[in-house]
């Protein structure tokens, strides 16, 4: 009888990097622990997770963070403050209408301030989600503020 030869079974390929795989445990966590949360816990819970996330973001990305939360903190305080795939982000209704991606996060050249669907950013056929930021001056802050005023209805 003849020996049949098989072809080696290839590695699995690394569909996500270590950094996207770490975003989705954080994920899981969040998801976990908020649903532990009573309501009147959560803005609480969600302040301090916040300002953890953003302690531990290395420079300059903290010095943003802070200034963006700030921002977004005083603009529209109805906005529940917690941590979105371990980024810094507010909710509105259990949803989250923006948040803040630092460039170290994924090892990237720039940080973003996103917005996510729920948010009423809708002008026309197509608008802009993710914003580049580079630098904080007083016209990027203006923006933010603009935005999030609009983006949360």
């Amino acid at each position: 009888m003849a020996a049949t030869r098989t072809a080696p079974k290839a590695k699995a390929a690394n569909v996500w990097t270590d950094e996207e795989r770490a975003a989705m445990q954080e994920s899981a966590r969040e998801r976990k622990s908020a649903s532990r949360r009573s309501p009147a816990d959560e803005r609480a819970a969600g302040e301090a997770d916040v300002r953890a996330k953003i302690a531990d973001m290395p420079e300059p990305d903290r010095a943003m963070g802070t200034r963006i939360h700030a921002l977004v903190t005083e603009t529209r305080p109805d906005l529940v403050p917690r941590t979105y795939y371990g980024m810094p982000a507010y909710a509105k209704d259990g949803k989250v209408i923006c948040f803040f991606k630092a460039a170290s996060k994924f090892k990237v050249r720039y940080a973003t301030f996103e917005f996510q669907p729920d948010a009423a950013l809708d002008d026309g056929d197509m608008w802009p989600v993710s914003f580049a930021v580079t630098k904080l001056t007083p016209g990027v802050e203006a923006r933010i503020v603009d935005l999030v005023k609009k983006g949360a209805g």
